[in-house]
């Protein structure tokens, strides 16, 4: 399948596919944090490797990313990412009863690691969870891939077996924010499939073809 001729329809199945795997991780996020999310509308891009790091601010951007291989019937990457600031409010959120940084010195915090790692895990779950349920196939993940780093380094680790099929990326991309100033979490979601999936995705939908 050439990715770079999607039809609108196809585009628009993979935004509500997003919608729907986004909308339970949101729900699961929400219920971690006792405080209301709320989930932009995912957006479809389909852009050159060199343009997948400036989804998130450019290729030098820190940020914190939880990362997952999706496999099963369908397969991919998966990526959680937050800043720095808003992994420790997250973290902070989650372990109230103690102040905790995500570096001790220069060295990252193990038990803040942790907690992330197993946020990442439920948010992930729910994630995946709806698209099983929602395609009815069969999808679990990796264990997660913690890293603290610049964009550029963590992404690339997506993009490895992606550059051998294909110069391109399905970025299904969902943004999530609090609402309540201070104590929301402000977080990235998104899906980056790979090409052979996506014809899987359609042909289960009965929309292997053009529409």
């Amino acid at each position: 399948m050439n990715i770079t001729n999607l039809s609108n329809f196809q585009l628009d199945m993979l935004k509500e596919i997003g919608n729907i795997g986004a909308g339970n991780a949101a729900t699961s996020l929400s219920k971690l944090i006792n405080k209301r999310v709320d989930m932009q509308v995912p957006s479809v891009k389909i852009v050159a490797f060199q343009e997948v790091m400036n989804i998130i601010g450019g290729p030098d951007q820190m940020i914190v990313a939880i990362l997952f291989q999706v496999q099963g019937d369908i397969s991919g990457t998966v990526y959680f990412i937050l800043s720095k600031n808003e992994a420790e409010k997250l973290i902070n959120q989650m372990i109230p009863s103690q102040q905790m940084d995500l570096f001790n010195g220069e060295e990252i915090n193990e038990l803040s690691a942790s907690v992330l790692r197993e946020v990442g895990n439920i948010l992930t779950g729910s994630y995946l969870t709806a698209l099983s349920d929602f395609l009815k196939v069969n999808v679990h993940p990796s264990i997660p891939y913690f890293s603290v780093d610049m964009a550029g380094a963590i992404l690339t680790v997506g993009l490895i077996e992606l550059s051998q099929v294909t110069d391109y990326a399905i970025i299904i991309d969902t943004k999530m924010n609090g609402i309540e100033a201070g104590n929301g979490v402000n977080g990235q979601f998104f899906f980056m499939p790979e090409p052979k999936s996506v014809s899987k995705v359609f042909k289960t939908l009965g929309i292997e073809k053009d529409e």
